[in-house]
């Protein structure tokens, strides 16, 4: 059996041959590795095109293709439903298909469902296209955490970074490039939505080329199912923690701006908020991933993130207007959850199957538990017409947040509690 390791694929008898002297690694070898950093790179700015560039644009794309109010709201539900439906899947269909041919596959539907939706003047076929190219993603969400344990096992807090990094950029890319490009395009939504059908088809080319060397897998060995899964604590902390800081993420991209104008911000001060508050998941990203894998356990970092979120969120509720964008920044820090959470997947298995199933049921039932947060802010502003409710639901979760975090940031392994 021959593995992609963090230096280059060894094979079974190479990895068991006492090292005397370094050898020399073949220029395929690194060429591979290299193609392999570049596909995730390329493969994890793709990742949130589909979601984040519609809410720009949402207005004009509703009202040219007469879509109710239900449809829209059935849109902007998507991306939770798919993230949890089509990543659920994504080990099984992993160990039929490959995860070099499936992660292809993913940035193929990606990019042909932004294309199509962009073409279209239905409603009906605009939402299947969206289902098509979030299916995408989705798939990538789980497969890039198992791409990067199976290839760089010693190297997964700088993997974890670029991945981070990446999907960082691309969400905010695709937020902050959307309307300029309809004006570019005289207004044109169809060209605003379809130019990232092209981001998708770069990223496929490197998969292209890494299609004949698929890791093989020890099908003996191969993962852990959600039914072994539920049965353990760290499965159930890691989609805990991960759905509570998804769920903070979710309320934070659908409200703030709606909380911004009614403390007296204009419409555009709110986005410009938004846009740097989206923006500082980038530095953000650069630098969790990498601390969590070099420290021991990572509970300070869990801790520290819920402060900033308490802090934050208290000074928005009651400092006065003139500073809410200081406690704005304070939570977009305090977002730094989001990377440590994808870190979490790499450091708490040993193995890159587990690391598939861990992915699939923390993310998939993260995002289940997410999806419900900005409906329920909405409820509670509507029946109370006032910010402290939705707010106090906010602590809440960030309490949960702490103790769910708390028990996965502990120096434990997945596969002993399957043991």
């Amino acid at each position: 059996m021959t593995v992609l390791a963090p230096d280059g694929p060894l094979t079974t008898a190479q990895a068991r041959r006492p090292v005397t002297a370094p050898a020399r690694r073949p220029a395929r070898t690194g060429s591979i590795a290299w193609l392999v950093v570049l596909g995730i790179v390329l493969a994890a700015l793709n990742l949130r095109t589909a979601v984040t560039s519609v809410g720009p644009v949402l207005q004009q794309v509703s009202q040219a293709l007469g879509m109710s109010g239900v449809v829209t709201g059935l849109l902007t539900t998507l991306p939770v439903l798919c993230f949890a439906v089509f990543g659920s899947v994504t080990p099984s269909l992993a160990r039929r298909v490959g995860e070099h041919r499936l992660l292809l596959a993913a940035l193929v539907f990606l990019g042909a469902g932004l294309l199509v939706r962009a073409l279209v003047g239905s409603a009906f076929v605009f939402l299947a296209a969206s289902v098509l190219a979030l299916s995408g993603g989705a798939i990538g969400n789980v497969l890039i955490p198992t791409l990067i344990k199976r290839h760089f096992p010693r190297r997964t807090g700088a993997m974890t970074t670029l991945y981070a990094t990446a999907l960082a950029v691309g969400t905010m890319l695709a937020a902050a490039a959307t309307v300029p490009i309809q004006r570019a395009a005289d207004g044109n939504w169809h060209v605003a939505l379809g130019v990232w059908a092209a981001l998708a088809a770069v990223a496929a080319i490197p998969w292209l080329a890494l299609l004949r060397s698929e890791p093989e897998r020890d099908s003996a060995r191969d993962g852990a199912g959600t039914r072994a899964l539920v049965r353990t604590r760290l499965a159930w902390a890691i989609a805990g923690y991960f759905g509570s800081q998804s769920l903070v993420a979710y309320v934070m991209f659908g409200w703030l701006p709606q909380f911004l104008q009614d403390k007296g911000y204009t419409a555009a001060q709110a986005g410009a908020s938004l846009a740097v508050f989206a923006a500082l998941g980038i530095p953000v990203a650069l630098a969790v991933p990498a601390i969590a894998a070099r420290t021991a356990g990572q509970r300070p970092m869990i801790v520290g993130f819920a402060a900033l979120y308490v802090v934050g969120f208290a000074g928005m509720l009651a400092a006065p207007v003139s500073t809410l964008w200081i406690w704005v920044m304070v939570v977009g820090v305090g977002m730094g959850s989001f990377p440590l959470a994808l870190t979490l997947l790499a450091l708490r298995t040993r193995r890159a199957e587990v690391t598939a199933a861990l992915s699939a049921f923390g993310q998939s039932t993260g995002y289940l538990i997410a999806g419900a947060g900005p409906i329920v802010v909405g409820v509670l502003y509507s029946a109370s017409g006032g910010w402290a409710l939705p707010f106090a639901l906010l602590f809440a979760v960030i309490a949960a947040q702490v103790v769910t975090g708390w028990y996965a940031a502990g120096d434990r392994y997945l596969e002993d509690e399957l043991a």
